[in-house]
């Protein structure tokens, strides 16, 4: 990054800006990028200060920056910026060696070049469309990804116009709108004939899993619990993945039965072979999905469970398992297709990763300083979120962020990010970041972080599980929405509802009040890692028993329909 201009004008509208003076400010910079165009600190800040304003240029404004540096840092790595202007199959290898390196704004500056002048695929524009939603820029993947199911129309095209909904405005509707429209679109069928399973008097229920693997990807640890107490003398359980060398470890009694390369019509012909009585699809819309088969009705009770807690758009599909009273009947949901089935307290239980760390005071207590975090995808980091972040920390200003997530290995999603907060009126500085860590390094992330801050419309899941395994206080924003109601639903199974924040004013209250109270802070964390582990999240046998007796009145009723039916035929 150029950081070489030290003009009075930039230096003097950087603190404008941090003042409170945005009009000052643009005056200033822009007198600072007319003088030396190439500076990337000037054009950033002039971003920011647009921002402030709502100044109608401030995308434009952002853009040039994030283009410039991301084509300055790809010079310096040592591609060939002119010919990833005249040639689009080199700027395509360019763009997907970055990305490939979790460089995600730079691939898509590289990758828009050929996309510019109009030489136009479905690899470069699905590729540009993810490098934009990894961003955060969620209204522009939208749009790009539905240009690429407009201009090359396929099940898997269009299904990835689906989940970035949710990360937008309105998003749960644009969501339902979205799966809906795929599922009219392409899982209509031709269904099976009628099932024939028995009752299960006298019988195991027979239970089948499809996603593209189980093991070995983000769903093992949510899966591991339900597959390793399933009881065999209740349960007969099938899994369906991609491959069978992926999910070749789980106890012997689970078959696995790999559908890869199988169409839909033949995975629906086995897994009605297998007289499955409920299967469920435990991937919903995302890349790999089998989906589609589902819509073959190859089993009398179909469910949708885990990767997905939002309405797959398929009538063929006929629950939703949710949080919520086991004893009460399943609920219609106002943007669900299917029925909500309640399961209990907890959505899924959730096996923390091996060798975590002994349980440490909050780390402010011997640095004095707060270390707010996020682990979140920077995909969830909406303008909606960062307001309320950067109000955390001007009520908190000695407090900083940290930010850790693969994507933030990339240095202009780094400064962008900066730059969307210096808008808020936070200094950079207070804006660090961190990119991978696996393994002990991971759980050792954990330890620098004294309090968790979770984002929304599209709140955390995976990442508040690991926080709160590890011990580390999460503060969420309640709200009327599926989202909202499962990261509530982790947080009072913990018994941390003082977590919960009604509103965006009270999550800043919130917040800074911890900030301000490192000693009350550090009483909340001694509470986190025991609440978490002697909580419902952890009670994989009694988890697996509720889901399996949640099937077992599944299949039931649908079996007493079938019987009545039959009785109304005979009459």
């Amino acid at each position: 990054m150029n950081t070489t201009s030290s003009a009075s004008p930039l230096a003097a509208g950087r603190a404008a800006l941090l003042a409170g003076d945005p009009r000052a400010a643009a005056a200033l910079l822009e007198q600072a990028t007319s003088a030396a165009p190439a500076d990337l600190e000037a054009r950033y800040w002039l971003a920011s200060a647009k921002l402030t304003l709502g100044d109608p240029g401030a995308a434009a404004a952002m853009n040039d920056a994030r283009t410039l540096h991301a084509l300055v840092q790809a010079r310096a790595m040592g591609a060939d910026i002119g010919r990833c202007q005249s040639e689009p199959a080199y700027a395509a290898e360019v763009a997907d060696a970055l990305y490939a390196k979790s460089l995600v704004a730079m691939s898509a500056a590289i990758q828009a070049l050929p996309l510019s002048a109009g030489v136009v695929d479905a690899s470069g524009l699905l590729s540009y469309a993810l490098a934009l939603q990894h961003q955060g820029r969620a209204e522009e993947a939208c749009e790009a990804f539905r240009l690429a199911a407009e201009a090359f129309p396929s099940p898997p095209v269009a299904q990835f116009m689906i989940y970035p909904q949710l990360l937008c405005d309105d998003g749960e509707a644009r969501h339902h709108r979205a799966a809906s429209a795929w599922a009219r679109a392409y899982a209509a069928g031709p269904a099976a004939g009628p099932a024939s399973n028995p009752s299960r008097a006298g019988r195991r229920l027979r239970i089948g899993y499809v996603a593209p693997r189980f093991a070995g990807c983000q769903l093992a640890q949510f899966m591991a619990p339900l597959l390793e107490n399933h009881d065999p003398a209740a349960a007969a359980v099938t899994l369906y993945p991609a491959s069978a060398a992926t999910d070749a470890d789980w106890p012997g009694w689970i078959d696995v039965h790999p559908i890869g390369e199988r169409d839909d019509a033949n995975a629906a012909a086995l897994v009605r072979a297998d007289a499955i009585d409920v299967l469920v699809d435990c991937w919903g819309h995302s890349a790999g999905s089998r989906i589609a088969l589902f819509a073959r009705r190859p089993a009398p009770v179909q469910a949708a469970w885990m990767n997905f807690i939002h309405t797959t758009g398929l009538e063929a599909i006929d629950y939703v398992l949710h949080a919520g009273p086991e004893d009460a009947d399943p609920a219609d949901g106002a943007l669900f297709t299917e029925k909500l089935w309640p399961i209990g307290p907890v959505f899924n239980a959730f096996r923390p990763a091996p060798g975590r760390l002994a349980p440490a005071p909050t780390p402010a207590l011997a640095s004095g300083q707060v270390t707010f975090g996020s682990f979140n995808h920077p995909a969830k980091l909406s303008g909606h979120t960062l307001d309320a972040w950067a109000a955390v920390l001007r009520g908190a200003p000695e407090a900083r962020l940290l930010l850790r997530y693969r994507y933030f290995a990339d240095p202009v999603l780094q400064r962008t990010t900066q730059a969307r907060f210096a808008a808020r009126g936070v200094a950079p500085e207070r804006i660090v970041f961190a990119g991978h860590a696996s393994g002990e390094a991971y759980l050792q992330a954990f330890q620098a972080i004294d309090l968790m801050l979770d984002a929304w419309p599209a709140p955390g899941s995976t990442t508040t599980l690991d926080a709160l395994s590890n011990g580390v206080p999460v503060l969420i924003k309640d709200a009327a929405t599926t989202g909202a109601r499962y990261a509530r639903s982790i947080l009072e199974a913990c018994g941390l509802g003082d977590l919960v924040a009604s509103s965006p004013e009270d999550f800043v209250a919130r917040a800074v009040a911890l900030a301000r109270d490192i000693e009350g802070l550090d009483a909340i964390r001694s509470q986190v890692r025991p609440a978490f582990d002697g909580g419902p999240l952890c009670d994989e046998a009694g988890f697996t028993r509720r889901v399996e007796a949640a099937f077992g009145r599944m299949f039931d009723r649908w079996w007493e329909g079938r019987a009545l039916c039959g009785a109304r035929g005979a009459a």
